[in-house]
């Protein structure tokens, strides 16, 4: 997958970097708002994302979901502009990238997350690309572009899914795109200027310091990084970090974001001391003080969360669930298994069907992390898998009458109800899934999970609506206005979801006019 990674990576500068034989716009300083609205810059975000589901890239899982959302809103809040939307979404490479693109959607490898040895380590790059949304580093490149290049984006993200989807011998056609745009690549380089990294480091320190995250941890973070770098060079699995290529990480880069961080910590440090803003700061839930380090310590259990999604990445960033396993055989060989590692291991069983050895697993750390929300979903998803409905359900039960509105819960036990195939659990599926609804108009998972629950509950207008809606979100903008348009012949519609589904054509068309304006079709559709 790494190969794909960087022609993924060539392909976001490609859709900001202009050839040389197009011409530059005039050069009017503080414009580049005026060359894409910020609704434009949503919509090309969306259509990315969807693509890049579209092509199995992303990791959508709830879990990692809500705590990377979470530690992503916490920056944004704490940035110079917390008015600008941000969507924060985990690629499942395991190489070390990061990247912010236009609408303020920014993505994270999987592998950065793994390299990392704390979250105020992933914080600390997550700040950075925030500063190149907030200070419009995308956008000003765009500004010295033809308005045209951007959808060139979508164009090239199905070259690059050519290329490697093909085989050897068929791919001669992919494979030459794919080095066509290698060749554009060159007269233009991806990675950002001296200036803007420089920016992003400074403005990104301070978000760091605002949210309450350790102000060292960015430095520390880009010296793993850069000793990755000197130490393994051998292979393609040993090569340099992709966040190194489009951010590079010099000693002086680091020497000064290492000097920044300890003048906020020692300003913290005064603050604090003083009763000043630094220990009393408005951007934090009351309570919270800058801890030692200059970090905020937040609940009790953020260090052993971040264990957990870091193995819980592990596990869904691995080819499948037995080579995790095998994975894990290998890290006990070297010593024994902590809590975190014993936590994935425990998932990659579940994941493999393994339910009674995983559900062994969990209750073991439950004696030692009790009430742990992530190892009791994990136990009555155990509990499901081995058919003790009854405790299973019993445990679900739980969690949701304490957390109704937890995505991770609800999405999982109503996963677990569709299994069973019958209307009764289908409706009480619907039940649990129908509050998060309101908010869930870009959720994929939910408008899937949603779907297969109508469908077994006997509502197939309501089924048909969410599969439109998941196939929309995955890329499949094409499926979705055809099974709208499929629907809407229904005898049966009342006049709400008519008028429901009316709207969503009307809304999907134009999506799908440009797609095709740029040449990507639906495969599925063309056969």
């Amino acid at each position: 997958m790494r190969p794909l990674s960087a022609a993924i990576a060539m392909v976001f500068a490609l859709a900001v970097a202009p050839s040389a034989a197009q011409q530059r716009l005039p050069d009017i300083g503080s414009s580049a708002d005026t060359v894409l609205a910020p609704a434009q810059q949503e919509e090309y975000g969306q259509m990315l994302l969807a693509q890049l589901r579209h092509y199995d890239y992303v990791l959508d899982d709830p879990l990692v979901d809500s705590w990377l959302r979470g530690l992503g809103n916490r920056l944004a809040a704490a940035s110079d502009q917390p008015a600008q939307p941000f969507t924060f979404f985990m690629m499942k490479d395991r190489s070390i990238n990061a990247f912010a693109t236009l609408g303020g959607y920014i993505g994270t490898n999987a592998g950065l997350v793994l390299a990392a040895e704390t979250e105020d380590e992933v914080a600390g790059v997550i700040a950075h690309e925030v500063a190149h949304v907030t200070q419009a580093h995308v956008l000003r490149s765009v500004e010295r572009a033809q308005r045209d290049s951007i959808p060139l984006l979508l164009a090239m993200l199905g070259a690059v899914a050519v290329a490697s989807q093909s085989g050897s011998s068929s791919g001669d056609a992919g494979m030459a795109a794919l080095a066509s745009l290698q060749g554009l690549a060159l007269q233009r380089q991806i990675d950002y200027t001296r200036s803007n990294e420089s920016e992003a480091d400074r403005l990104g320190m301070r978000t760091l310091s605002r949210s309450g995250y350790d102000t060292a941890a960015m430095a520390r973070m880009f010296e793993r990084m850069q000793a990755m770098s000197r130490t393994n060079q051998g292979g393609e699995r040993e090569r340099l970090p992709d966040y190194m290529r489009t951010h590079p990480v010099t000693t002086t880069r680091i020497s000064e974001t290492r000097q920044l961080a300890e003048q906020y910590q020692g300003r913290e440090a005064g603050a604090f001391a003083t009763g000043g803003l630094a220990g009393n700061s408005l951007l934090l839930p009351p309570g919270l003080r800058p801890g030692a380090g200059g970090g905020v310590p937040g609940p009790a259990d953020t260090t052993v969360q971040f264990g957990w999604v870091r193995e819980r990445l592990r596990v869904l960033s691995a080819n499948t669930p037995r080579e995790a396993i095998a994975e894990y055989g290998r890290l006990g060989r070297a010593g024994p298994l902590d809590d975190a590692q014993r936590y994935g291991l425990a998932v990659a069983q579940l994941l493999a069907g393994s339910g009674a050895e995983a559900a062994r697993g969990f209750q073991a750390l439950l004696a030692t992390h009790p009430d742990d929300t992530w190892l009791l979903l994990g136990l009555a998803q155990a509990e499901a898998r081995q058919g003790h409905h009854a405790a299973a359900d019993a445990r679900f039960e739980a969690l949701v009458r304490r957390m109704p509105r937890n995505r991770a819960v609800v999405l999982a036990y109503a996963e677990v109800l569709a299994e069973r195939n019958n209307a009764e659990a289908g409706r009480r599926a619907q039940d649990i899934l129908r509050p998060l609804m309101a908010a869930s108009g870009d959720d994929p998972v939910f408008q899937r999970t949603f779907a297969r629950a109508s469908e077994i509950a006997g509502d197939p207008v309501r089924a048909g609506e969410a599969w439109a809606e998941s196939a929309y979100l995955n890329g499949r903008a094409e499926q979705a206005l055809m099974q709208l348009n499929t629907l809407r012949r229904r005898d049966d519609l009342d006049y709400y979801a008519r008028a429901r589904i009316d709207a969503r054509i009307a809304a999907i068309t134009p999506t799908v006019l440009e797609l095709r304006r740029q040449g990507i079709r639906d495969p599925d559709l063309r056969k």
